[in-house]
């Protein structure tokens, strides 16, 4: 059974024709309607979406993502093509959006069920949970006017969760607030998946998209071109996609003394690949050009998340390996094991410098993603090695 299916789903926008406005055109335009261009948001998109299942919308911006979502909640039509849902929706779309600025908190948190189809009664009910969740007890007879644009997004969200849909759709609102907040966000869509809800959610980060969802879909200028497991599909948009766009801070840099001409990433058995698996082996073989002979060499690299923190960074001086010279074309292979990275999109940089760091020869600032996969249920971003021991208090006999 499908919570959501869309066939042969298209949007069609009109943009009105662009130019320098003078007196004569604004008149011939009136007469003439105006020159208007056909602009296609979605075209030809085809999918089903199980119910009880988590499914994650990723692209860049422009893609037609928050087009797709308006299609799927309704208040969107789509030009040609059906969608069809199961279920009572609750959208979090556009927080907040029946909320009256003169009205207090605690008068928008009614309005605002009333427009979403919360009963007041239940309202009642659920009220000091709502108050509670978006931590605007001291604030909830202000008028909302007086609000910040997070109290005002919280109150929205808190409200909108009450609902308990059958299908929830979700559009950036994840990352709203500060970081307490945001948690609570996600051990709240973490309820609704224990209870079998269906999700369905667009977002930027693809490190919660990755975590949550079962499946991932990838639309790029209105079209689908991905569907499937989170960490192929990912992987697919991060070297496709977000390298290609300039979405990613990749950079590259060095006098070229010595050229870094390619880079395999490998797994234990040697087969190249971008996705590995938590506690296996990562081979990265850096196959190098010296144009000439470079004393002592150093070769290092460096791991940063999807989201840009550094995890960790060596390089052969450190580690102490000792390298005379090179000249020529040679490979130098770096092997990280066990891998203790944990679940995550990850990237990783190449350097060749001297030996006094003065002179970078090649470097290539988060050119390599790939993606970790892990079957365990420990959190967090790396592997820890522990050992619990119990000692209990002796007792007198």
């Amino acid at each position: 059974m499908y919570a959501i299916e869309a066939e042969n789903v298209g949007k069609r926008y009109y943009v009105q024709g662009m130019g320098q406005r003078t007196l004569f055109n604004s008149l011939a335009g009136a007469f003439r309607g105006g020159a208007k261009k056909e602009f296609w948001a979605l075209r030809n998109l085809n999918f089903k979406v199980p119910k009880g299942k988590t499914v994650g919308v990723v692209g860049p911006n422009g893609s037609g993502k928050s087009t797709l979502l308006g299609l799927v909640a309704g208040t969107i039509t789509p030009t040609e093509g059906v969608v069809r849902t199961q279920g009572r929706i609750s959208s979090l779309l556009e927080l907040g959006a029946g909320f009256h600025p003169d009205l207090s908190g605690r008068e928008n948190v009614y309005l605002n069920a009333s427009i979403l189809g919360i009963p007041r009664d239940y309202v009642q009910k659920r009220f000091d949970y709502i108050v509670e969740f978006a931590g605007l007890r001291d604030f909830i007879d202000t008028p909302v006017k007086h609000y910040s644009s997070g109290m005002y997004v919280r109150l929205g969200f808190a409200v909108a969760v009450e609902m308990d849909p059958d299908i929830l759709l979700i559009d950036e609102v994840l990352a709203v607030g500060d970081a307490a907040f945001q948690m609570k966000c996600l051990d709240r869509v973490r309820q609704f998946q224990k209870k079998g809800k269906t999700l369905f959610l667009v977002s930027h980060a693809l490190e919660t998209v990755g975590e949550f969802c079962d499946e991932v879909m990838l639309i790029h200028d209105g079209q689908l071109l991905d569907q499937g497991d989170p960490s192929t599909v990912i992987l697919s948009y991060l070297k496709s996609y977000m390298v290609r766009i300039g979405m990613l801070n990749v950079e590259e840099h060095g006098t070229r003394d010595v050229e870094i001409e390619e880079a395999l990433l490998l797994d234990e058995t040697g087969t190249e690949t971008n996705i590995f698996e938590a506690g296996g082996e990562m081979i990265v073989e850096v196959h190098y050009k010296a144009k000439k002979p470079i004393d002592k060499p150093v070769f290092g690299f460096n791991i940063k998340t999807g989201n840009g923190i550094y995890v960790f960074g060596s390089n052969t001086q450190i580690s102490k390996t000792s390298i005379e010279f090179i000249d020529g074309r040679g490979t130098m292979r770096l092997r990280i094991a066990p891998l203790t990275l944990k679940r995550g999109n990850f990237f990783l940089s190449l350097s060749i410098h001297s030996w006094d760091h003065a002179t970078q020869f090649h470097r290539l600032e988060d050119w390599y993603p790939f993606i970790i996969r892990d079957a365990s249920e420990s959190p967090g971003l790396v592997h820890l090695n522990t050992q619990w021991e119990l000692e209990p208090e002796a007792t007198g006999g």
